[in-house]
């Protein structure tokens, strides 16, 4: 017993308190050091570029490829024979209604309607000598009917003497451009010769395209509609698109190609669409309201099908699973289901995340409208 006090008696109080300052240094450290490693085993966050889910009113549409055609085609033929004396406009210009193209020799028509003038005349004072006879009772009746059926005759021959006078000036029935002209000063033609020149109407002008069978139960779904619009525009992107009203959609697929043709009607006035020439057409079906829209680039397609990353308030991200539409102006997707509007998702950069992984967001530059990659042949539809 007095051993065992005399030991205790040997170790000073302060080095129990020395003990114990160690002993939490050394677990401070522990926690500190293991701290640091769950800290070292966290990922950086990913640098990625984000967009905002927007909405706007966008089509619903079919790309196609057409043609242009004349609104209006006219063969100026000679209706009189005669000598070409005059020509009055040049080769590939364009004209208005009315213009004078051509002028045939009038002369030999001017002496046949001063001719039919003078019989007529000479036939209006027989007859009107043979009313005066017939108020006297001194002729008979077919004396009188003779002369009222001359004077009709040589009225018929003055106006028809006139229309041939009227048709040695040869003008045009339409406002259009002519085309290369077949006969010069000079030349003697009739109503059996070659036409004298064409003139193509160019504004407005037809587009014609085709409608694939698989396509028609969409375009039936609209015909007819408010919406329905056709758009053409040049491959090259040098002039704006133009939109003009659909015309005519033919009645009947054609069995060889398995398309049905169609016809819009599409403004030109500086002429810049071209008869024969190849074109870009859309097919504008209808309006979607309030359509959610977001970049091309952030649909993503696994073997689940399409989905998007969506950035969640804490810059984690989530995957969704989306239905995605047709592409539109400015390198835009409409998505039909998945993604709500304002939502902030994925653009670039979606290759090393994963559901919950954090990201370092940079906003997506837009592209410019030039620049847009817009699907020319997509034809699928919502």
């Amino acid at each position: 017993m007095k051993h065992t006090r005399a030991a205790n008696q040997r170790i000073p109080r302060w080095a129990y308190l020395l003990f114990i300052i160690l002993a939490a240094f050394v677990s401070y450290r522990i926690l500190q050091h293991r701290a640091a490693e769950i800290k070292t085993a966290q990922p950086p966050a990913r640098p990625v570029t984000v967009a905002k889910a927007i909405t706007k009113d966008v089509p619903l549409y079919l790309d196609e490829i057409g043609t242009c055609a004349a609104y209006e085609t006219v063969l100026v033929q000679a209706q009189v024979s005669g000598v070409i004396i005059t020509r009055n406009f040049q080769d590939g210009s364009d004209v208005k209604k009315g213009d004078l193209l051509f002028t045939i020799d009038p002369r030999p028509y001017q002496a046949a309607l001063d001719q039919a003038k003078a019989q007529a005349a000479l036939d209006q004072l027989n007859l009107k000598r043979q009313e005066d006879l017939q108020a006297r009772k001194v002729i008979s009746r077919q004396d009188y009917d003779t002369a009222v059926a001359n004077a009709q005759k040589s009225q018929a021959a003055t106006e028809s003497a006139q229309v041939n006078l009227d048709w040695c000036y040869i003008k045009s029935p339409i406002n259009g451009r002519v085309g290369l002209r077949n006969v010069d000063v000079g030349n003697l033609v009739g109503p059996s010769t070659p036409p004298l020149v064409s003139i193509l109407g160019l504004d407005p002008i037809y587009t014609d395209f085709t409608v694939a069978e698989n396509d028609l139960p969409l375009v039936r779904k609209y015909l007819g509609g408010p919406n329905v619009k056709v758009q053409t525009y040049l491959a090259d992107g040098s002039i704006a698109p133009r939109t003009g009203d659909l015309y005519f959609i033919d009645n009947a697929v054609q069995p060889g190609s398995g398309t049905v043709k169609a016809r819009g009607v599409t403004p030109n006035p500086d002429r810049a669409l071209w008869p024969s020439e190849f074109v870009r057409v859309r097919f504008i079906l209808d309006t979607l309201k309030n359509a959610t829209l977001v970049p091309a680039e952030a649909v993503q397609v696994s073997q689940s099908g399409p989905f998007v990353f969506v950035v969640k308030p804490d810059n984690t991200v989530d995957l969704r699973p989306v239905k995605p539409g047709q592409r539109q102006e400015g390198d835009l997707t409409v998505v039909e289901s998945g993604v709500k509007p304002d939502e902030t998702v994925v653009v670039t950069g979606q290759l090393a995340l994963a559901p919950g992984a954090k990201v370092a967001p940079q906003p997506y530059p837009a592209p410019s409208p030039g620049n847009s990659k817009q699907s020319a042949n997509s034809k699928s539809a919502m």
